[in-house]
């Protein structure tokens, strides 16, 4: 027998140091990753029901101006708001 091959494996302390460091590594940067991907997904969210949110209020203000100058007109008010428009 070799005497620089021992009979029965001896454990590296060193080796495995690194090996569960580079497992608890691959841990964080799943959990991390995981995280991130939640935070862009409820960015996303945000963003797609701030629209729907503007358009709503943009479609509302339209519709109270025509009202206004449906009102308007009706009360034989002259200076409405298409008058200061054209």
């Amino acid at each position: 027998m070799d005497a620089r091959t021992p009979e029965s494996p001896r454990r590296d302390p060193l080796r495995e140091a690194a090996e569960s460091l580079l497992q608890e590594l691959q841990e964080h940067f799943q959990a991390l990753t995981a995280a991130l991907n939640l935070k862009n997904i409820l960015f996303y969210l945000c963003t797609v029901s701030l629209d729907v949110v503007l358009e709503d209020m943009g479609n509302r203000i339209e519709d109270l101006q025509k009202n206004v100058n449906v009102l308007m007109e009706q009360a034989g008010v002259g200076n409405s708001t298409k008058e200061h428009t054209t």
